[in-house]
């Protein structure tokens, strides 16, 4: 009877020890999987020549008086920025500076609401170098000039003409979600001026503060 209770244990306990195995290996499993796909996401895998970038930022625009001429700070926008961009290189390796040239249409909406209501439209070409190194963390570094119109001038001192020059470079920084996904923050110094065709060109000298999202297209 003794023998017979302790076959019975044993085999108890041994299906006790299958089943903490079996739910280790389990609890491993669904574990190691998200790291592993983690570990896939990365830009340098997803940032090649000819990937599409199809994305939108939005953010505040403040005026300052620190840089130039501008006569007063009172100038703040909201800037809505679509943009389509275009990966022209391959990565190229430069250790922590290893990258990828890009190159971005970016239509420009913005609205004034100091020092009074006022609109801007216009259309930039944007130079992006995109930094590879960082797994799914993308910094990047913009330059970026084009052509606008507002209704901001001539009511203030500093333009006399409705047509302005858009001049603008900054860092920004892209998280990969997923392969295809990616989140975006970016931090520009923002330049608008009419290049001196109107008989006023004080120019505008601006922080613009942006947050957005991409979506690639191999």
């Amino acid at each position: 009877m003794a023998a017979r209770e302790g076959c019975i244990s044993g085999g108890r306990m041994n299906q006790v020890w299958k089943r903490v195995i079996t739910a280790v290996l389990l609890i491993g499993t669904l574990w190691g999987a998200p790291a592993q796909s983690s570990a896939a996401v990365e830009a340098q895998h997803i940032i090649n020549a000819g990937t599409i970038e199809l994305g939108i930022q939005s953010g505040y625009w403040q005026a300052f008086t620190g840089l130039g001429n501008a006569s007063s700070s009172n100038r703040s926008a909201v800037f809505v920025l679509p943009q389509i961009g275009l990966v022209v290189t391959d990565k190229i390796e430069a250790g922590y500076f290893s990258g990828a040239i890009e190159v971005l249409a970016e239509p420009v909406g913005a609205h004034f609401f100091e020092p009074f209501s006022a609109s801007l439209a216009g259309f930039s070409i944007v130079g992006r170098y995109n930094f590879l190194a960082f797994g799914r963390w993308m910094p990047y570094w913009d330059f970026g000039m084009g052509v606008s119109w507002t209704d901001l001038a001539p009511r203030i001192p500093e333009e006399s003409t409705p047509f302005e020059f858009l001049l603008e470079t900054g860092p920004g920084l892209q998280y990969f979600i997923t392969q295809d996904f990616a989140i975006t923050g970016a931090l520009r110094l923002h330049h608008i001026s009419n290049a001196g065709i109107g008989t006023r060109n004080t120019g505008i000298n601006a922080i613009l503060g942006l947050i957005g999202v991409s979506y690639y297209l191999d």
